[in-house]
């Protein structure tokens, strides 16, 4: 028998020895909420309970398997009859079982998004819409739209609304195109992701029978990370735990940030109002940071009104205090943290205990740059480097024609871009300018568009008069955000982003930052150049690398969830970067916002720097200068006289 009074904290001991009955476990960062999970569904097979009784319901895969094994571990016995994993994976055995009660054979096969952008695809072709001719979003845009209407139970006219306005003259038409795909679905016998979980809580309300097999089943049910749950998953839940109602879930409102996905935070702020009889238990025992870093945390959690109160205590001993770094302009800032990683390094501090984490995948341009410059290797964690995204690819390929006009490849992926432009007929274009002395001048003649096929001269047409425009661009103006400006406002470059990407707002958003990144740079030629040079030496630095190389990791804030390091950099903490100012637009923008922030900073074990440039320029408004950030200003005065202060406060000098 485990001595479960010696492995465990007062306050896990408690959650894991609760006889039953609804349970909301409250658990902080770094407190072992995988741990007491662990030991809950040890507890419960050592006191009798059958395995067949326990639903286990996670967000990953992984965090089941590794569960489950550490239960077997415990308790020297397999699990292999927990039902346990994702909330699709328990969906999908019971829908394998029943789904004949909903007109479906138990065959049924499950499309991944691939298929479904196939599906939308012929559905659109069905209902006569070109995306090409009419502007029409991709079908894979679509199947965002819809899955996210599904998700969070609104209609498509709310998500168009609220996340794609852009798209709000075509409502009519998209509405038309998932009808017919859900009525497709059915005839094809197919469901994807999302009807797993939606089909399975129809299973459920509508069949008295099934729901009673079930719940009386699963005396026990335990979900992690319930604070991320949307409406389906958290309806789901209850109908598999209604017949006992010994369900607990275990989750922090505080690290509640995924809303943009689907997740509803009310599912656990609002748990007590669904379960009155339920008992709440806190896990604020916090095993990872400094008591200096959980002290500025629970400082600026107590701002958000909507909240469980709860205070992280350290375990361990004191340690250095916070660090407010106000660098110059944000190419000091990325030279403070290289530099400050360069010491760490030196000291014997393993790359892999270091991050820098940042709001947007934008704030990282600097950082990338400066870390390949120093030779400091790096791992992104919040998607491919910046500069080898596609839209920023795209836009900087019409800038190395204008610089270079005999760049083959530039040419290539501009004009591919543009409708009935593929390999074949790419390949009749460069036949074509390669002949010329100035490519440039030749795709403006009249001879050039006369020598194409009929299918492809609307959009080699509409490329012209993109290049038309840049080339009536004074000299002095043919600088990367002119032309970016260009590109989105005259070009259809922003159009084309919104067709064909989800998150068309952000990408655009990355294009203005790289236009006002680019201000550093004299000439256009010096831009192009440096961005070639690091694209190359990111390339070669990754020859031969091991996937657990040490590296230092560069990620989102929302990346980062679930991780911890030793040194935790958060770049670019001004006011309008965290809080970011267009998510301060979104109902309780700002508490989601502030929960960011509380995610960012328990990430750290040992040493924080919040680090943000007082002066920033874009070429619109010039100079800028910025403020800490809101949620650094609301816990305490920025006053170097101020000894009580949660943190410590470095302005560096112009020659750090």
């Amino acid at each position: 028998m485990i001595d479960y009074a010696k492995e465990l904290n007062p306050e896990q001991y408690r959650v894991v020895m609760e006889e039953g009955g609804p349970l909301l476990v409250l658990a902080g960062a770094g407190s072992g909420k995988t741990r007491t999970l662990t030991y809950r569904v040890a507890r419960l097979l050592e006191s009798g309970v059958a395995q067949e009784n326990i639903l286990l319901a996670t967000f990953t895969n992984k965090a089941s398997h590794a569960m489950l094994n550490r239960v077997e571990s415990l308790i020297h016995a397999e699990t292999r009859n927990i039902m346990g994993g994702t909330f699709h994976h328990v969906a999908h055995l019971i829908l394998r079982r029943h789904a004949h009660y909903l007109g479906y054979k138990t065959n049924f096969s499950i499309v991944d998004s691939e298929d479904a952008r196939q599906i939308i695809s012929t559905c659109m072709a069905e209902l006569k819409i070109n995306p090409k001719l009419s502007k029409f979003p991709k079908s894979n845009i679509v199947g965002d739209i819809i899955s996210l209407s599904v998700n969070t139970e609104t209609t498509v006219e709310n998500v168009l609304m609220s996340r794609y306005p852009f798209f709000l003259h075509l409502m009519d038409e998209i509405i038309q195109v998932a009808s017919l795909y859900e009525q497709k679905k059915r005839e094809l016998a197919v469901m994807d992701f999302d009807d797993l979980l939606s089909n399975c809580r129809m299973l459920l309300q509508e069949n008295a029978d099934v729901l009673k097999n079930l719940s009386g089943r699963f005396q026990y049910v335990l979900v992690d990370e319930y604070q991320d749950t949307n409406l389906i998953q958290a309806d789901l839940i209850d109908l598999l735990a209604s017949t006992h109602k010994n369900l607990m879930v275990v989750g922090d409102d505080s690290q509640s940030i995924y809303s943009f996905r689907g997740a509803d935070f009310n599912n656990i702020i609002n748990f007590p109002h669904r379960y009155p009889d339920c008992k709440i238990f806190k896990l604020e025992t916090n095993y990872r940071s400094t008591p200096e870093i959980l002290h500025l945390a629970n400082l600026s959690i107590t701002n958000n009104e909507k909240q469980f109160p709860k205070e992280l205590k350290a375990v361990r001993k004191n340690g250095m205090r916070p660090v407010i770094v106000s660098a110059q302009n944000v190419v000091k800032q990325a030279d403070f943290v290289a530099q400050r990683v360069t010491e760490l390094m030196r000291g014997g501090v393993p790359l892999r205990e270091i991050a820098v984490l940042y709001r947007a995948h934008y704030h990282s341009m600097e950082m990338q740059m400066e870390f390949v410059r120093r030779d400091i290797p790096f791992d992104m964690r919040s998607g491919i480097r910046f500069f080898e995204q596609a839209h920023i690819k795209d836009v900087t390929s019409y800038m190395r024609v204008l610089v270079n006009p005999r760049d083959e490849l530039a040419w290539r992926r501009l004009l591919i871009m543009y409708p009935k432009v593929g390999k074949a007929t790419f390949n009749k274009i460069w036949h074509y300018l390669k002949k010329e002395d100035n490519p440039l001048n030749a795709v403006l003649s009249e001879d050039f568009i006369k020598a194409m096929s009929k299918s492809a001269k609307p959009g080699l047409e509409e490329c012209r008069k993109t290049i038309r425009q840049l080339l009536d661009l004074p000299e002095n103006e043919r600088i990367p955000e002119r032309i970016i400006d260009v590109l989105l406002n005259r070009g259809g470059y922003r159009v084309y982003l919104q067709d064909n990407y989800s998150d068309a707002s952000s990408r655009e958003e990355d294009l203005i930052q790289l236009g006002n990144f680019s201000a550093q740079f004299l000439q256009m030629e010096d831009f192009l150049n440096e961005l070639a040079l690091l694209t190359n030496m990111a390339k070669e630095e990754n020859i031969g690398e091991e996937d657990d190389e040490d590296k230092v990791a560069l990620s989102t804030i929302h990346q980062a969830k679930g991780l911890e390091w030793s040194y935790v950099f958060l770049i670019w903490c001004a006011d309008g970067m965290i809080p970011l100012q267009k998510a301060l637009k979104e109902q309780d923008g700002e508490e989601e916002e502030r929960r960011l922030f509380y995610v960012a900073v328990t990430r750290a074990k040992d040493q924080l720097y919040l680090c943000y440039p007082a002066l920033d320029y874009t070429r619109s408004s010039g100079v800028l200068n910025m403020a800490p950030s809101r949620f650094i200003r609301e816990i305490a005065p920025l006053s170097e006289y101020d000894a009580d202060r949660p943190f410590e406060q470095w302005m560096l000098c112009d020659d750090y």
